[in-house]
């Protein structure tokens, strides 16, 4: 018997710790080669610890909510040569559980397994699922197929197939159906569950009856995990445990509001030019670089001129002190399909052209969007811009991201009629308009630079070229 130290992993250069948030594994579980044994979080970035070894979980050495640091160890693995094969057994019950019906040879049955399992198109992971390399091997190995696996319910986070999920279905599998229009695996025949009564969309491994203010509730706890839990009062209303990501995000906005001075200031910027030049440009870009010309890079790029044109803007508070920092790194504020947000950092943003800059914006909202981030890549923010626009508002007031002194909303494109002042005189016409509000800290950031900051990205955007060439 040998013993192996499973430590956290190193997860970027500016990660030094994780906190657990929850174990996937427990005690005397078997545990396969890169099969996942504990999830971690840092901030907002979710994130898998998968076993370099084989063996027996012999030990979990931090609980729930431990901050682990990197490279402590988290778990003692016990390991040998002589570990069952838990999928040959498992392979073996189910094939003692089928119910031939004709004198065929099970040879021959066999034989007509293997030859479909070389025929058999590998399982590959989508952008909709994600499939670990442990239930992409016992895929192949049973013979499930692409579509079988797609269609299969996974009790995994995020709705992710788990080890047990795919040896449960290889195991049952003669006696369920597949239903095409819902895409679920269910068995051919459900018992009713005692707790039907209780109405809510998620696994139920509890249900709990309690009062709240002298009302009766119902809990209902997810079987997955202990952390999403939903009260269902009997006048009908709901109650919702906020989410991790929720809480965090929460925090951080509590601890902003009391620790910056948060002033406001608001400036219009005619980007009828912007507008313009980006309808003539968008399709031959698209063509030639495979990117699509949103707004978003061509606002980042000039906000990045003007931190550079205002390096006090570009700046943090510790203490009494002022950092100022040497590189400008832009974090892009991102909307998740959940509702709560993320803010992907794009380094060095003033060292980039406009094709850079795309690339860099699609690639990280994208990224952001399907919760494939890395911890870096969330890091190390110096000013933040929100795009309060994409839901229709013309401005907003955002709140600081800690530790920086600044952030920008960028209001939503209206075409709106205006004073356009020309040699010959002055005309009423139609321009495309938009309101830029900036948040700052008052604490460092007084009224006339906060001001001239933002009136800078007004003057940038105002003044684009229609001739300009990527």
């Amino acid at each position: 018997m040998a013993r192996f130290e499973l430590k956290l992993p190193k997860m970027g250069e500016s990660v030094a710790e994780a906190t657990i948030t929850s174990w996937l594994k427990e005690v005397g579980d078997t545990v396969e080669l890169d099969e996942a044994v504990l999830e971690i979080a840092t901030d907002k970035v979710d994130s898998e610890v998968p076993s370099e070894e084989e063996g027996i979980l012999v030990e979990k050495l931090f609980k729930v909510n431990d901050v682990v640091q990197v490279g402590q160890v988290v778990a003692i693995i016990e390991t040998s040569s002589n570990t069952p094969n838990k999928n040959l057994e498992i392979e073996t019950e189910s094939t003692q559980n089928v119910d031939y019906q004709d004198t065929v040879s099970i040879d021959k049955v066999v034989e007509t397994i293997v030859k479909a399992r070389e025929v058999l198109e590998p399982v590959v992971s989508t952008d909709d699922r994600f499939y670990s390399p442990l239930v992409r091997n016992i895929a192949k190995e049973e013979g499930v197929s692409q579509e079988e696996l797609d269609a299969l319910k996974g009790t995994g986070k995020d709705g992710r197939v788990t080890k047990n999920d795919i040896l449960d279905y290889v195991a049952n599998r003669g006696n369920l159906k597949l239903d095409a229009s819902i895409k679920e695996v269910q068995p051919a025949q459900t018992p009713p569950k005692a707790e039907a009564v209780v109405q809510a969309d998620v696994p139920q491994e509890r249900v709990v009856e309690a009062k709240v203010n002298n009302e009766k509730v119902v809990e209902v706890v997810s079987s997955e995990k202990e952390a999403t839990k939903t009260l269902l009062t009997n006048s009908g209303d709901e109650i919702i445990e906020m989410t991790r990501m929720g809480k965090i995000i929460s925090h951080h906005m509590m601890e902003s509001i009391n620790t910056s001075a948060h002033v406001q200031s608001f400036i219009e910027a005619d980007v009828t030019n912007v507008w313009k030049w980006r309808a003539k440009v968008k399709d031959a870009f698209a063509k030639r670089e495979g990117e699509n010309l949103t707004f978003t890079p061509i606002f980042m790029e000039v906000i990045a001129k003007a931190l550079r044109d205002y390096p006090l803007m570009n700046i943090s508070l510790e203490g009494d002190k002022i950092i100022k920092k040497k590189h400008i790194n832009l974090g892009m504020a991102a909307a998740l399909p959940d509702g709560n947000l993320i803010v992907p950092v794009i380094k060095n943003a003033d060292q980039l052209n406009l094709v850079g800059m795309t690339k860099q914006v699609n690639d990280l909202a994208n990224r952001a969007r399907t919760n494939k981030l890395k911890p870096d890549e969330i890091q190390g923010g110096t000013y933040t811009v929100t795009n309060v626009g994409s839901f229709g508002s013309i401005m907003g007031t955002p709140i600081i991201n800690q530790p920086q002194v600044g952030i920008l909303a960028l209001g939503a494109i209206r075409k709106m009629p205006a004073v356009i002042e020309t040699p010959e005189g002055d005309f009423i016409g139609i321009r495309y308009k938009m309101i830029l509000s900036h948040s700052y800290d008052h604490r460092v950031v007084n009224g006339a630079l906060g001001g001239m900051f933002v009136k800078a990205v007004k003057d940038y955007l105002e003044a684009w070229d229609m001739k300009r060439e990527i």
